[in-house]
């Protein structure tokens, strides 16, 4: 497992107490860095999330999307936005996620956050160009499709 894949793993590891104020200090950080900075950091996440355990990255990418319901929409929708470009310049990579997995933990949160996600999720595709968006959006899990866009 590579350095970055470790780090998922530990953070996932700890116990919620600890890993929300954590998560959300880092994600806090993200927002103060270039941009170059941040897509480094997008590509990295998603380099090396496909080497972690499923139950473990599942417990993270949970507690990720709750810290992130509660940032703004702007925000939010940035994030997205810097991931659904990677995904659209990787496709391959993204499609070794357990994405019908990742789709359920979104299914699992409260309705209001989940609301917020999925509206972030929205203005991220929005601010795509065409052909990312078509690339982005075939990498989407039926069910997700269908609550992203309703």
């Amino acid at each position: 497992m590579d350095p970055a894949g470790g780090i998922i793993v530990s953070l996932a590891s700890m116990p919620d107490f600890l890993r929300r104020p954590i998560l959300q200090k880092r994600m806090r950080e993200f927002y103060s860095l270039p941009g170059q900075e941040r897509d480094e950091l997008v590509r990295d996440a998603l380099a090396a999330a496909p080497s972690v355990p499923f139950d473990v990255f599942e417990r993270l990418l949970g507690t990720w999307l709750e810290v992130l319901s509660a940032f703004s929409g702007p925000e939010r929708a940035e994030i997205f936005s810097r991931y659904m470009k990677q995904a659209a310049r990787d496709p391959a990579g993204v499609a070794r996620f357990h994405l019908d997995g990742m789709f359920g933990v979104l299914l699992s949160m409260d309705g209001d956050k989940r609301g917020a996600i999925c509206a972030s999720v929205r203005d991220a595709l929005g601010s795509l160009g065409e052909q990312e968006k078509k690339v982005v959006s075939a990498l989407f899990p039926d069910g997700a499709r269908s609550l992203i866009w309703g």
